[in-house]
């Protein structure tokens, strides 16, 4: 049978298809193909798709990209021996010491033509390449964690084929060991540096085609014919790993037996269609409707921000008609490692859009609450915590996490943009004795429950239906009546609370999205640590012209200046190009010294964009207006500056 399909009736591939091949490609399509990618620890990210449009739907692949893809499999197959200790190589057959590769991608349509090419490599390499086909980053990350035992002496990791919510003809990869997340800061800048020598030596092109094209056919064959048994193997895993780490599971279905709740999913045809987000929300006893859940039918625009919300949202206010349990909707991006929410609000008799902030605001609390409420997290009679437990997140994360964990009497830490920083940061957090239950970027909505290390929409919904369901019963409060107690709110908690009585009940803050137009700023000074040093003599012109307009319109008499590089935070920084390619927070506090608002901004490394932000306390968007509005005007000053 030449054409193996998936369960799902889905071409997994057809084992006629020739290799993909490369003598056309010239050494200046190779140059500008690199120049245009995007090399981070969040991924390798370009336009692969072969006419060179970022919203193209081609399944083909440049010949540019197919050497990017088969150099990539290459470095990563010698950076797995050397973490081995194994240099063995057999192309025959597989081979004991063999590193283990599972290899996986989402929906997009150049997926299956950069797995053909990846798992060649990999197999010349002398890989033992495992092919879970479509899958959530979330699911390959846990099914990783699988191997770590098993496959120690030989070295494991896995390969996801993904450029998360980036727009459809981009794609890329991301590289992980068995831990659950991908590759940390360090290792990541290793594999890349190994990545670029290759791609500087003058016979790069024949040594991808030789890749591609001397792969053994059998070896190929066996991948793709294992690959529903992989997948299978991959979603069990993931199912067993997320009830584990939802905790709660008995108490919250005998609520629900009661008071029924009912959630909506807008899939957008992301690797979710394929997951276990039905079993999963069915089994905790959640009544589950989904719309766009064919995968590869992407609808509408990746990122689940804005107006990507707006279908998910109508068919939450259908739901609601129908059955008025329904309450709660979420759209997760391409790979399925991130989601927003919309929910039912009954004070205004229709469903919203939440920011993703907000979402982020609402894991944390739910999740620290759970702590206490789990007994990990107690205090003595002062109300001074007990037990360390922080949060981790990321620079441009609003001020409101740190006023929920104020309420709990834990601090919060902040790393650079990027999932593998937040993750690397909560590790040495953790290494130094904190429990860290909760983390991830919250200007992305993107939260990640411990012991997972990826960011997990299932995860952040289960966090909201714990919110409403482990409830007061006898001597022991529920979350909410914790939350309530713990932030001085008595006012705000009735029994028969409702989702939008919790949000209600969070801190107060207005803060730019981070993918309005308002928060995008493209750039041409390359160099950004030059870039905040010009930045830093406009502030402080800036300052000098409008502290006093500042503090009498919006309390504002002081500023601290913060930069982020990886996982560490300098605070009081007196030269702002310190912060180099990393994040940039400038801190205002109040005559009493309480940090009230912050302006930030960073290059992506991800898109070609720099990204701008202004969060404020309160619920004054005027204030959130004049600050953002000020903030990309010194930028685009200090981009003109010459």
């Amino acid at each position: 049978m030449a054409v193996i399909r998936h369960s799902s009736g889905m071409i997994i591939a057809d084992l006629e298809t020739p290799p993909m091949d490369l003598s056309g490609l010239d050494e200046t399509g190779l140059d500008n193909a690199l120049a245009a990618m995007i090399l981070s620890a969040s991924g390798w990210r370009g336009i692969f798709a072969i006419d060179g449009d970022a919203e193209s739907r081609r399944e083909e692949i440049d010949p540019a990209h197919g050497v990017i893809t088969a150099a990539a499999g290459g470095v990563f197959a010698e950076y797995l021996r050397k973490n081995s200790g194994s240099a063995a190589r057999d192309n025959a057959a597989r081979n004991n010491a063999a590193p283990v590769v599972i290899v996986g991608m989402d929906t997009r349509p150049t997926g299956s033509a950069i797995a053909d090419t990846l798992i060649r490599s990999l197999l010349f390499e002398g890989c033992d390449v495992r092919f879970a086909f479509i899958t959530a980053a979330p699911e390959i990350m846990a099914y990783a964690r699988t191997y770590a035992e098993p496959y120690s002496e030989r070295g494991a990791g896995f390969v996801y084929i993904s450029a998360s919510h980036n727009p459809i003809g981009h794609n890329g990869l991301k590289f992980g060991l068995t831990d659950g997340g991908v590759l940390p800061g360090v290792e990541a800048a290793r594999l890349i540096d190994a990545f670029k020598t290759g791609m500087a030596a003058p016979d790069r092109i024949a040594r991808a085609s030789k890749a591609i094209q001397e792969a053994d056919r059998e070896q190929v064959n066996r991948v793709y014919r294992e690959a529903q048994g992989i997948k299978d193997e991959a979603y069990r895993a993931y199912l067993r790993f997320t009830r584990e780490l939802v905790g709660a599971g008995e108490a919250t279905a005998r609520f629900l037996k009661d008071a029924p709740l009912g959630i909506v999913a807008d899939l957008n045809g992301s690797a979710r269609t394929l997951s276990i987000d039905r079993e999963l929300l069915s089994g905790m006893g959640v009544s589950f409707k989904t719309i766009n859940d064919e995968p590869r039918k992407i609808v509408h625009r990746i990122v689940p921000e804005g107006e990507s919300l707006e279908p998910c949202r109508r068919f939450l206010e259908e739901a609601h008609r129908q059955d008025p349990s329904y309450a709660l909707g979420y759209v997760p991006d391409c790979d399925g490692d991130r989601g927003n929410l919309v929910i039912w609000d009954g004070n205004v008799g229709q469903a919203r859009i939440l920011a993703a902030q907000e979402v982020f605001a609402l894991a944390c609390a739910a999740e620290l609450a759970y702590l206490v409420w789990a007994g990990e997290l107690r205090y003595d009679n002062r109300g001074n915590a007990l037990d360390k437990v922080a949060v981790a997140v990321n620079d441009p994360t609003s001020l409101m996490i740190d006023r929920i964990a104020h309420a709990f009497d834990v601090p919060v830490f902040r790393a650079e943009v990027g999932e593998a920083n937040v993750v690397g940061l909560a590790r040495k957090l953790r290494a130094r004795g904190y429990t860290v239950r909760i983390l991830g970027e919250g200007s992305a909505g993107g939260a990640i429950t411990h012991p997972s290390a990826v960011r997990d929409p299932v995860d952040t919904v289960a966090a909201l239906i714990k919110l409403l369901t482990l409830r007061s019963a006898g001597d022991k409060k529920g979350l909410f009546e914790l939350w309530r107690d713990l932030s001085d709110q008595a006012e705000v908690y009735r029994p028969d609370f409702t989702l939008e009585d919790i949000i209600a009940a969070l801190p107060a803050f207005v803060t730019t999205g981070m993918y309005t137009p308002d928060a995008v700023l493209h750039v041409s000074t390359k160099d950004h640590a030059l870039l905040k040093d010009r930045y830093q003599g406009i502030f402080l012109r800036e300052w000098e012209e409008r502290k006093e307009q500042l503090a009498a319109k919006y309390g504002i008499t002081g500023w601290e200046a913060a930069g982020y590089i990886k996982t560490e935070e300098k605070r009081g920084l007196t030269r702002f190009g310190e912060a180099g390619s990393g994040g940039l927070r400038i801190l205002f506090s109040n005559k009493a010294g309480h940090e009230i608002a912050c302006i930030w901004m960073r290059g992506s490394g991800t898109e070609p964009v720099f990204r701008v932000m202004a969060d404020v306390e309160g619920s004054n968007h005027r204030m959130e207006r004049d600050l953002i509005e000020w903030q990309r005007r010194m930028v685009a000053e200090a981009d003109s500056a010459r």
